[in-house]
């Protein structure tokens, strides 16, 4: 539940039974509530005398009188503080009365009142309600009974606004750690974000975005010890671009490189998710084919190679394809040259040829 959607009782936890429990610690019974609700009219009576005192005193302190501020923000603490003084003399001490301390407790923590500046007006308040009954209670008895029990009810109150104070701090607390969480897990992910594409760049050709030949070596070993573990068949495929040089060499490196980008766009449209196309170097390329025959790679170049053919009818490739496994696995390196041998026996055929 949301915290605007319960009052401060319920924030707090304060049932009827701490409310008794609290008054019980202060030593403060019902015949002393009771003796001071019997002096609610002579409190009445003289409530502006006693709010005009303990604000003209209050007003001299320059902390408090900078926080009221101005003339309409002190009238409305006047009738507030009227309210609050008469509440003390009320009879009335239920969840009501509780709350209403605990908010007056939230309200001088908003408004940034420190604890010092609060008990500072609690004991000014008391002083001059204390000199009003002492004008006006004449039996020493009653008099002392009444002092008695107005001091252990302000120390009920005190607890009160005090309890809400540490709650507030412990709120900001709480809300601090929880921005810091967020920030800090926010700063993990964008780290991890930023790591992860610095990986990728340093894995990847800026020209075809195709893995480079450190990545492929990695990738090729992680695959080959997955197929063997799974004892699965693994194909390698090696090709490049027939008299490549000859491109760069009529046309210019720039339209070489456009050629380049769109066999690397064309191995990455027609291969499956599980395979890995590089750029070996120059214009070379491999693809490593997982859990993959001869047979199915061929059908991957062919389709490659119509793609390529469609946009480049006059140039043409090479490929060799080697496959390893199940039985027996070649390593790495025995896997890149068997496939490359195969496409030097593919390149002595003109045209688009592919070795298996």
């Amino acid at each position: 539940m949301k915290r605007t959607e319960q009052t401060l009782l319920e924030q707090m936890h304060i049932s009827d039974v701490e409310i008794l429990h609290r008054m019980v610690l202060l030593n403060l019974s019902k015949e002393e509530l009771n003796i001071l609700f019997s002096h609610k009219n002579i409190i009445i009576e003289h409530i502006d005398e006693i709010v005009d005192e303990f604000y003209e005193k209050q007003t001299e302190i320059d902390e408090i009188s900078l926080l009221i501020g101005d003339a309409d923000t002190l009238r409305r603490l006047r009738s507030a503080q009227c309210k609050y003084v008469i509440d003390l003399f009320s009879g009335n001490y239920d969840s009501e009365y509780v709350n209403n301390r605990l908010r007056i407790g939230m309200v001088h923590k908003r408004i940034g009142v420190e604890p010092k500046l609060y008990l500072s007006a609690v004991r000014t308040l008391k002083e001059v309600i204390t000199k009003i009954l002492k004008k006006l209670i004449t039996k020493s008895d009653i008099l002392e009974q009444t002092l008695d029990a107005l001091d252990k009810l302000i120390y009920f109150d005190t607890t009160l606004v005090f309890d809400t104070y540490i709650d507030c701090l412990v709120g900001e607390i709480e809300n601090a750690k929880n921005k810091t969480e967020r920030y800090a897990k926010s700063l993990e992910e964008k780290v991890a974000e930023r790591t992860l594409q610095l990986k990728e760049q340093a894995q990847k050709d800026p020209l075809t975005n195709l893995y480079n030949q450190r990545a492929m070596q990695e990738f090729l070993r992680r695959d080959l010890l997955a197929s063997k573990r799974r004892q699965v068949k693994l194909s390698l495929v090696y090709f490049d671009i027939d008299k490549f040089k000859d491109i760069n060499d009529t046309y210019g490196h720039i339209k070489g490189d456009e050629v380049l980008k769109n066999i690397g766009q064309a191995m990455l449209n027609n291969v499956r998710d599980t395979d890995i196309s590089c750029r070996y170097g120059g214009d070379e390329f491999c693809i490593i084919l997982p859990e993959c025959g001869v047979l199915e790679a061929k059908i991957i170049c062919e389709k490659i190679i119509k793609e390529f053919s469609n946009r480049y009818p006059e140039y043409s490739l090479s490929i060799g394809i080697t496959e390893t496994g199940p039985d027996k696995y070649l390593d790495g390196d025995e896997l890149i040259k068997s496939a490359d041998k195969k496409m030097y026996l593919a390149k002595k055929e003109n045209g688009f040829q592919i070795e298996i």
